[in-house]
């Protein structure tokens, strides 16, 4: 996977272990390790593909339990591999890009009821998702590493990035303002196509009255690989502010993204109820936009900050400490979601809303 040099004459690791390319993990084993995970994620896919249909809770259920004890049993295997060092931030990345990705859901749930997508057909396009999401992502792992190498200055974009977002995030007015600048660009994008009113099952082509249009996934898509983008933005600087190994942030996002389709038919109307969620997600961009920052000044090179020095007096943050916080904070916001007046104010609105629909339904 690439060396890992020093910015200067110090290190540029997020913590006080290895670094890359001397974190005890050998490239064979990193080679064999992507190309498993990657195995599963397509053997995944063309199961969706044979067989669309709308997942059981039981399936769903064992399906999440099935990734995230892999993902567990991959993290303890880094840590007796490399250390627990290296293994503590595959756990801390692999939680909050997992936390990430279940806001991700959120947008999906959207995305699916104003495009009116049966859910027979939305395993299909979640994991379309999933494989857009991946895809982007590496390519932004790869140019964050690159960038990261040759720039350490960078961490204070970064930084400031993650501290805007998370702000952005704590102020948001329930609105899903990505979700609005989507649609425009959705729009600009598919307004000379010929779209159909009508899904043709799962295609994305169909003919009416003799003539080949597009079906209305075609929008879906789009749209689903718009909020991709916008959300890779956010989260790979997030995970480069808890580890610099490519290998290690690669397997993290893969982790948190594998199983996020089952998960969505999972979670059902909890996801309503978990309130608290974006607080939480803006606790910890914030929390690892300070890390960043503080990082960035322990490795300053800029000439008109410090006269170009490092600056040591500003405290050190280990990668215990970020698990801890990121565990912590997620536990909290889990919790008092279930059990504050609101959440259930929202569980018990779902619950009418489904009864509702299930009458509607028998009514027809």
């Amino acid at each position: 996977m690439g060396g890992g040099e020093t910015c200067g004459k110090k290190r540029t690791s997020l913590s006080k272990g290895p670094t890359l390319g001397n974190h005890g993990l050998t490239l064979q084993f990193e080679i064999i390790a992507l190309a498993a995970l990657c195995i599963i994620l397509l053997l995944d896919l063309l199961y969706v593909v044979k067989k669309p249909h709308e997942p059981s809770m039981k399936e769903s259920g064992l399906w999440v339990a099935f990734y995230v004890g892999l993902a567990v049993i991959f993290g303890v295997v880094v840590w007796f591999q490399a250390g627990p060092d290296l293994g503590q931030q595959f756990y801390a990345g692999w939680v909050t890009e997992y936390s990430l990705s279940i806001d991700n859901l959120f947008v999906f749930i959207i995305i699916m009821a104003r495009f009116s997508v049966p859910r027979k057909y939305q395993q299909e396009v979640l994991m379309f998702g999933i494989i857009i999401a991946l895809i982007l992502r590496a390519i932004f792992i790869v140019a964050g590493a690159a960038v990261i190498e040759h720039y350490s200055w960078v961490f204070y974009i970064f930084g400031a990035f993650l501290l805007f977002t998370a702000w952005k995030q704590a102020t948001d007015n329930g609105e899903d303002e990505s979700e609005g600048a989507n649609n425009g660009i959705v729009y600009k994008l598919t307004k000379n196509l010929p779209i159909s009113k009508e899904y043709d099952g799962n295609k994305l082509r169909t003919v009416i009255d003799g003539k080949k249009m597009f079906t209305p996934m075609v929008m879906v898509f789009v749209t689903i690989g718009m909020t991709d983008l916008l959300f890779a933005v956010d989260s790979i600087p997030a995970i480069f502010g808890l580890t610099q190994s490519p290998f290690i942030v690669f397997t993290a996002n893969l982790f948190a993204l594998m199983g996020l389709r089952q998960l969505y038919f999972l979670l059902g109307g909890l996801m309503d109820r978990l309130i608290f969620l974006k607080h939480a997600l803006s606790i910890i961009l914030a929390f690892i936009g300070v890390k960043l920052v503080f990082h960035a000044m322990h490795v300053n090179e800029l000439p008109f900050i410090n006269g170009g020095q490092h600056i040591e007096w500003v405290p050190d943050i280990s990668i215990t400490v970020s698990l801890t916080v990121i565990l912590g904070t997620i536990v909290i916001a889990t919790v008092a979601s279930l059990l504050s007046p609101a959440g259930r104010r929202a569980a018990a609105e779902q619950k009418a809303a489904k009864a509702a629909e299930t009458a509607e339904i028998d009514g027809k």
